[in-house]
């Protein structure tokens, strides 16, 4: 599917030439140690022992019985850090030790990224600089608190929209001016080339697993996998597995408000073909390319870009994306915490609330439907709170 940095048009690398020896020399050391035995053998030893895979299949049998399907639930939240973001900053913290790397910088949105960059760094005994827009910051004062314990600096971006897009770009400047001994550390599918093939190779443990697990317990494959899309690694990660099969693959965004006048959400939804942050895909801009600024209750949903292999899966029909309102994701944050005891991300929440729409659909009865949990929701309680007109 991938030729030359891209999946079908979408992806590539469109970034100044100063990045581009950085780039070069990243994908030769991806591609030379991706397969390599002793990297693998020390990468499945963290994996295992300090991040806690593999994650169970859940069989939510309470939510099952009100909503007629067969649900399943992959339990990223269970990871050390609470999110699926663990599986990429140990693939690419252990690379960037390979390269000889001395330093990690990262951007972060919810937070989640930015905790598992800060864990992988201290284990690793990297410094680690952790670029976050002040509205974020906000947000997710917990998560800030989580990644300086760790070592890290947070380092407040208080430019645009002081969100994700805006982080990026200075964890971009950053790189530029520290190439010789520092890696970025991306997380998700986006960036140029190498980014969105590494980070799906090191999430792709998600579906290989899950695959494995659901023939174990049905002896069959499922109906449908749902995961929430932001930048779309942990929907990637579980996809992938299931790409070549009769699977129904479901993407959630988030939807904004879900107001008529609300445009600053869902990228693949309502976007158009774009450049962002050095590759080509589905992307929020105005008609003269102006790219604007994204809104999603959960910090991780707020990007208005995507990666580019979601842009070609539903340029080709593979996929389908669908958008999740505010208001929805809190009812899925309650739904999963009233009937399972389990409290879910707000970005995982999106999938959660779209799993109740498509099971309640007459046709979809007695289906088998698998969401991956990309995180846990104990970063958002105050946030789902304050939502929610509960005092804290």
């Amino acid at each position: 599917m991938i030729k030359d940095g891209k999946f079908g048009k979408y992806g590539g690398i469109f970034v100044p030439e100063l990045l581009i020896p950085a780039l070069e020399e990243l994908e030769s050391a991806f591609l030379k140690y991706k397969d390599h035995s002793g990297f693998n053998k020390e990468l499945n030893y963290y994996l295992q022992e300090f991040a806690g895979r593999p994650t169970p299949l859940y069989f939510a049998s309470n939510l099952s019985k009100k909503l007629g399907c067969k649900i399943y639930l992959k339990r990223e939240d269970l990871l050390h850090t609470g999110a699926h973001k663990i599986n990429n900053t140990l693939g690419q913290g252990l690379l960037a030790k390979y390269m000889g790397k001395r330093r990690l910088i990262a951007e972060t949105g919810a937070g989640q990224h930015g905790i598992a960059t800060a864990a992988v760094g201290a284990m690793l005994k990297m410094p680690v600089d952790v670029y976050m827009g002040t509205e974020d910051i906000e947000r997710q004062k917990l998560n800030v608190f989580r990644m300086e314990i760790s070592g890290a600096r947070v380092i407040p971006v208080d430019t645009g929209s002081k969100t994700l897009k805006d982080a990026i770009n200075q964890a971009m400047r950053d790189w530029i001016s520290n190439i010789k001994d520092t890696h970025y550390l991306i997380g998700s599918t986006v960036g140029p080339h190498p980014y969105p093939t590494m980070v799906k190779h090191f999430q792709s443990i998600i579906g290989e697993e899950t695959k494995q697990q659901i023939l174990e317990k049905e002896g069959k494959l499922p109906d449908a996998i749902m995961a929430c899309v932001g930048g779309g690694s942990n929907s990637i990660g579980i996809f992938s597995a299931f790409i070549e099969d009769n699977v129904e693959l479901i993407g959630v965004e988030g939807g904004g408000t879900g107001l008529s006048t609300d445009e600053h959400g869902a990228t693949l939804c309502r976007g158009t073909n774009g450049i962002l942050h050095g590759s080509l895909s589905r992307v929020l801009q105005d008609k003269d390319g102006q790219i604007k600024e994204a809104h999603s209750v959960s910090a991780g949903l707020d990007y208005p870009g995507v990666g580019p292999e979601h842009s070609h899966l539903k340029e080709i029909g593979r996929a389908q994306y669908v958008a999740i309102t505010d208001p929805e994701a809190l009812r899925g944050f309650q739904l999963l915490s009233k009937y399972e005891g389990i409290m879910p991300a707000l970005e995982s929440a999106h999938a959660i609330a779209y799993m109740e729409k498509y099971a309640k659909k007459p046709e979809n009865k007695g289906k088998t439907i698998i969401v991956n949990l990309s995180g846990r929701g104990d970063k958002d309680m105050f946030l789902a709170a304050k939502l929610l007109g509960v005092e804290t």
